[in-house]
């Protein structure tokens, strides 16, 4: 079954916990939050306590998006603060092994993310081992950018690798997902969807996730 999740960095943060019970009640299947340090990305949005402060909003899970330099020195804290799902991006991190066993070993779901510039082999080693693959559709740091092409052949190339060394594997994909391209990256092998701007364009958020779910 396909996945949407709601990228909260679209959402209208004066009235943040009132979004997160909206999506809620539309069909949202998880809640992706996009954690950036500025230094990493050159943005900066969500600590550990906003993710505490909107945790009694939901039970859907939290899957918290890492855009930040030292991932590991952080996981635990935002494991505490509500995170169901932590992705650490390969290119952030020198001991991600390290960092993807620290994820588990507190009890979370385990990932890793790759930006556009990435290839796939640079991860494969590391597909049997993570819960979840996040690719990154467009340069990872801010909103409403135009869905990267070449991302369809990654997402394939993930699936491939999956199918023979680990079949529960997520496929995830972020970055310029709307209707018109949703289809094409579900037929690719993806399975869960991250959507910013396509769900909260308009304040028709319900009807927003319908017509994303309606493409699959």
């Amino acid at each position: 079954m396909i996945k949407i999740a709601p990228s909260i960095l679209s959402a209208d943060f004066s009235r943040l916990g009132e979004e997160i019970e909206l999506l809620d009640k539309s069909g949202a299947d998880i809640i992706h939050i996009d954690v950036m340090d500025g230094h990493f990305v050159p943005n900066l949005t969500f600590g550990m306590p906003v993710v505490k402060a909107i945790r009694k909003y939901t039970k859907l899970p939290f899957d918290v998006h890492l855009m930040i330099e030292n991932p590991a020195m952080y996981v635990k804290d935002f494991i505490d603060a509500g995170a169901d799902i932590i992705t650490v991006h390969y290119e952030s991190d020198r001991h991600i092994d390290r960092t993807i066993n620290l994820i588990k070993e507190n009890g979370c779901k385990a990932g890793i993310v790759i930006n556009p510039g990435t290839a796939v082999d640079a991860i494969k080693h590391l597909i049997p081992i993570v819960d979840m693959i996040l690719i990154m559709s467009v340069n990872p740091g801010f909103g409403g950018q135009k869905f990267i092409e070449y991302s369809v052949e990654k997402i394939k190339e993930v699936r491939t690798i999956a199918d023979k060394v680990n079949k529960d594997l997520m496929i995830e994909v972020d970055g310029g997902i709307t209707t018109d391209n949703i289809g094409k990256v579900v037929a690719a092998g993806a399975d869960v969807i991250v959507a910013g701007s396509a769900v909260f364009s308009g304040g028709k958020v319900k009807e927003n996730i319908a017509a994303l779910k309606a493409e699959v």
